[in-house]
């Protein structure tokens, strides 16, 4: 017998790039809100080097280079999903993240071999990064992340219920160090409440520390 108090899970969707670190932090913030909040996640990938890609020559060496190394992870996120559904995805982008960004391990084949590993996932799946064989599916994945929020934006990229039956996206938030707790609860009460608002389109402030993962 179904308990007709339980509240209805709020669906969320949320595309990511497994090397933006701020991407990192808000990820796990919004594993804390499950833990307080009704909610449903649907994990999506997105690709900073899908989106910086028409604008490489303008970018400094340092960036050119980190977008050079940001298909792999994100091909292999992708062959996953389409070998073994949906639900990989999260597991495998918190071993890649945590490897990534916490540890800070060099973005080779060998540190997606040992994310695949901990998740029990086929090694030989680290090849799918050095070809081009799911960039449409990768493409579609983040095309559908870019349409409902824009181009001016980076990752990670929510949508959650608006007014009426529309779904907001928007950008962030960007966090840092990652909520816990109540604290997370409250900054998710507040992120439905802009959601709510009709016209709503941004807060932002200038970052002043690095990600803090600790």
């Amino acid at each position: 017998m179904s308990n007709s108090l339980t509240p209805t899970p709020t669906a969320v969707d949320f595309w990511f790039d497994p090397l933006c670190p701020w991407t990192w932090l808000t990820s796990r913030w919004m594993l804390e809100v499950e833990k307080t909040r009704p909610v449903q996640v649907t994990w999506h990938v997105m690709s900073l080097a899908v989106l910086n890609e028409a604008r490489l020559d303008e970018l400094p060496p340092h960036h050119r280079e980190l977008m050079g190394q940001a298909w792999a992870p994100v091909r292999v996120l992708i062959a996953a999903q389409e070998s073994f559904g949906s639900r990989v995805l999260e597991p495998l982008y918190t071993a890649l993240g945590s490897r990534y960004h916490p540890q800070a391990l060099p973005k080779t084949r060998a540190t997606i071999e040992a994310a695949l590993r901990e998740v029990g996932l086929p090694e030989d799946l680290a090849r799918a990064g050095d070809t081009d064989t799911y960039d449409a599916a990768l493409r579609q994945s983040h095309q559908e992340g870019i349409t409902l929020v824009g181009q001016e934006v980076g990752s990670p990229i929510i949508a959650v219920p608006g007014p009426g039956d529309d779904k907001i996206a928007f950008f962030g938030p960007v966090v840092n160090p990652t909520p816990t707790g109540e604290q997370a609860a409250r900054l998710w009460d507040g992120t439905l409440a802009v959601a709510s608002t009709p016209g709503f389109y941004e807060i932002k402030r200038t970052r002043t520390v690095g990600p803090i993962f600790d």
